[in-house]
């Protein structure tokens, strides 16, 4: 036996939630997708692709250059809107952090 008492481990104080400075690598609006954060969609994230702000697009990755775009108003037989995958510069910022 030893005479070592049972306590509980020290626990670490919580982390405090600081907001991210910069949006993640890959992000995706498809709650389907395992990119989908919906607080980070809330927050508000621009889009700037090959130096021309976008509106229209559904996912992106910054470190493989490419975006999901919509294309027009046209939609799959899901409902689901048809998508063009397009290369090239990827800049995201959150709507919220931008200095005006």
């Amino acid at each position: 036996m030893t005479d070592a008492p049972d306590s509980p481990p020290a626990l670490s104080p919580p982390a405090l939630a600081l907001p991210a400075l910069a949006p993640p690598d890959r992000l995706s609006t498809d709650p389907k997708s395992p990119f989908h954060d919906q607080a980070l969609l809330e927050r508000g994230v621009g889009i700037r692709f090959k130096g021309v702000e976008r509106t229209n697009v559904e996912e992106y990755c910054i470190s493989e250059g490419w975006v999901r775009m919509a294309i027009g108003k046209t939609v799959d037989r899901r409902g689901n809107p048809m998508t063009m995958k397009l290369s090239g510069t990827v800049e995201a910022w959150f709507h919220d952090s931008k200095a005006e």
